[in-house]
């Protein structure tokens, strides 16, 4: 059995890696971590887990963690993990981080996006950004591994087909996404009290948003030149769900059929991404609750511009459920080891 410890276990990605992990045959949790619930008992934080988890909550010590599990999980704020690891903490355990400490490869990018001075820029170059459609044989040397954020997760794998193809110019992508609530976490804020989020949608973060120099990068890789984007995200109220509509300009002639042909030479073998049918366009309901991302895509031959569209998780694909990916290709289990729920509905 591979021992998990989470630290930030009753935050909402915590959370969502403590449901996958209790249903994964290969993993027991041995540490839920949580600074903010110290010695209270897991169910008394999330009361689903009552009569299932009995643990009590623990620190942040990821000294003390690191002797007892095999892997550790740190879905906390930004910061928080680079400035816990150690070589000793690496050298006998495996960590994958949801927070944005080892996404950026450039430490001057990260301090300027975050507003914070990194504290383990040595860990940058060995971190693997766990994107695992695209990276997955890198994931599998990993001993430290940046889970994907869930804007760039989504907006990644709905444009990288044709990127990487060279079919669109990458500096004319315009990315608009839409996240429910729990992507702004559980920590009380004026703006997502109900009152302030109900009957609305609105734009946030415009032009400054901390997603979008890891979106850049990622995409930087495919195109194989830097690429400079516009990323608008929107609060929608809804508990779950992201849905990107990104667009770009091609650089030469393709047809829908061709376009199309290439992300089913993309994705055909990846059991989480699925390329939908030509009338359909993704929507959050389909995926909610599990770990599949639904990808689309529409030529609009009068303007010269192809309309990429995706849909996940942001709780699942986006965060934990990725996590648990990036999890079994490091320990060598099947990548889809406690991943196979069906989506939810209603």
């Amino acid at each position: 059995m591979i021992k998990a410890g989470i630290i930030g276990s009753t935050g909402y990605a915590g959370s969502e890696l403590v449901r996958l992990l209790m249903g994964h045959k290969d993993v027991e949790i041995v540490w839920y971590g949580s600074k903010s619930y110290t010695d209270k008992k897991y169910y008394q934080v999330y009361q689903n887990m009552f009569r299932i988890v009995d643990n009590v909550c623990r620190d942040d010590n990821m000294e003390e963690l690191s002797r007892e599990a095999d892997v550790i999980f740190t879905a906390t704020p930004q910061g928080l993990c680079a400035s816990l690891v150690s070589e000793e903490i690496l050298s006998r355990c495996k960590i994958i981080d949801l927070s944005a400490d080892f996404r950026i490869k450039d430490v001057k990018t990260y301090e300027e996006w975050y507003h914070l001075k990194h504290p383990a820029a040595q860990y940058l170059p060995e971190a693997v950004y766990g994107l695992c459609e695209i990276n997955r044989e890198q994931v599998k040397q990993a001993r430290l591994v940046a889970n994907p954020g869930c804007y760039p997760t989504c907006s990644t794998l709905s444009i990288y087909p044709l990127l990487k193809e060279g079919l669109i110019d990458g500096n004319t992508v315009i990315i608009d996404a839409k996240s429910g609530t729990s992507g702004a976490g559980r920590g009380a804020k004026v703006d997502n009290l109900y009152c302030e989020v109900n009957e609305n949608i609105k734009a946030y973060g415009v032009a400054t948003h901390r997603h979008t120099p890891e979106i850049e990068e990622q995409l930087g890789y495919a195109a194989g030149y830097p690429v400079t984007i516009n990323f608008t995200p929107h609060l929608v109220p809804m508990n779950r769900g992201i849905l990107v509509t990104a667009y770009a300009s091609l650089k030469k002639q393709a047809t829908e059929e061709e376009i199309r042909d290439i992300y089913h030479h993309y994705y055909d073998k990846e059991q989480f991404v699925r390329v939908l049918d030509p009338e359909f366009c993704p929507q959050t309901k389909w995926v909610e609750g599990s770990n599949y991302v639904d990808v689309n895509v529409k030529l609009d031959p009068r303007t010269g511009r192809v309309i990429m569209m995706g849909a996940m998780d942001n709780l699942v694909k986006g965060a934990a459920g990725q996590a648990v990916q990036n999890m079994n290709l490091m320990f060598g289990l099947e990548e889809n080891t406690g991943l196979c729920q069906v989506p939810m509905f209603p």
